[in-house]
């Protein structure tokens, strides 16, 4: 029988979390199941399950790097397939999760128009967010890495990291982006850390002008012939 043991609650931050223990793989799929696309997010690991519901400036923040990121993709003609907050899960490992948001970049030719995946043969999203504004209470870093995920952006509310998985199955800070290795990171969060968030469209027209104005060249000489 699972047990809940541990809850947090963050009043004034936003996110609230509490986990189950002892609820197995069988009992993972079924609340997957249940709570569907707009319910709590899910993080699975070895029996036991974190269950999250994330509050504005949770959402606000990882809209808006999923915003940057196919901006870029967009204006610098990057092949990009979002799969959002799929589920990436594999009973083999006995782990799974939900990123905030995720993109198939550099494997894009390898999934196509798939709609169903199984990671025990497809591969991971290139790219994964993943803000986390209050330390989760199991180790999502650790089943991102089991999972093969390459590549996380990590931001808890007030920094922007870049995490780059490493042969030895360990993450590692990388002050760049190995999707967009032409990117400067400082200025995505400065973008990101923006107060201006009464109009979120003159923002994206803002980051829109500067990926035209300033990152194209950038990109362009960086390319090789």
């Amino acid at each position: 029988m699972a047990t809940l043991t541990e809850s947090t609650t963050f009043p004034l931050a936003c996110e609230s979390r509490f986990v189950l223990y002892g609820v197995g793989w069988a009992g993972y799929q079924a609340l997957l199941k249940i709570v569907g696309d707009h319910g709590p997010r899910l993080t699975y690991t070895r029996g036991n399950l974190e269950l999250m519901s994330p509050l504005f400036p949770h959402e606000g923040s990882s809209k808006r790097l999923g915003r940057m990121v196919e901006t870029i993709a967009e204006e610098l003609e990057i092949p990009i397939r979002p799969v959002r907050s799929m589920t990436l899960s594999r009973e083999d490992l006995d782990r799974g999760l939900e990123p905030d948001e995720s993109y198939y970049i550099v494997n894009v030719g390898r999934i196509g128009n798939r709609i169903e995946f199984n990671f025990e043969v497809d591969p991971p999203p290139d790219l994964a967010i993943e803000v986390e504004i209050t330390s989760g209470i199991l180790d999502k870093l650790e089943i991102y890495a089991k999972l093969g995920v390459p590549e996380l952006w990590r931001f808890d509310g007030e920094i922007l990291t870049v995490l780059l998985l490493q042969a030895n199955g360990v993450y590692d800070l990388s002050p760049r982006s190995f999707a967009f290795p032409f990117l400067p990171m400082d200025v995505v969060a400065q973008f990101l850390l923006d107060p201006e968030i009464s109009d979120e469209s003159r923002w994206i027209r803002t980051f829109r002008r500067w990926v035209r104005d300033v990152l194209l060249p950038i990109y362009r000489a960086a390319r090789p012939e």
